[in-house]
């Protein structure tokens, strides 16, 4: 079973019809998305003039039986924080919400397909860039 989590990034590649992204994510099983990824999107909603659609298309995203909303629990919680202490051992911070998105993927078993290459430094994250 191919699974995949989805970075923010991503899903708003994916909306825009970006066709690497559209193509890989056909080919996936499983797609997760972490609650701080919804809470990022929520907050780019927004400060746009479209809120209410982009509120259904990601609705009728995450309505989807291969889609899997995480929710940050104290298992996350603790891949967080092991996360960010060995970040900070090796001077390689990531931004905060990336840390969490990272520890939601460890935890639930899935690669992460990101376009942002700080994700690089996180060790044993598997990585799909498109």
């Amino acid at each position: 079973m191919k699974r995949v989590m989805i970075d923010t990034n991503i899903y708003s590649l994916a909306l825009k019809g970006d066709p690497d992204v559209a193509d890989y994510l056909r080919q996936v099983d499983r797609i997760g998305i972490c609650t701080i990824s919804i809470g990022e999107l929520l907050s780019g909603f927004k400060g746009g003039n479209r809120e209410d659609k982009n509120r259904a298309e990601l609705e009728f995203f995450l309505d989807s039986p291969r889609v899997a909303v995480h929710v940050i629990d104290t298992e996350t919680a603790d891949f967080y924080a092991s996360l960010l202490n060995k970040l900070k051992i090796a001077g390689t911070p990531i931004p905060t919400n990336d840390i969490w998105i990272a520890a939601s993927a460890f935890q639930h078993g899935y690669k992460l397909l990101s376009r942002d290459r700080h994700f690089e430094v996180v060790q044993g994250l598997i990585l799909v860039a498109r």
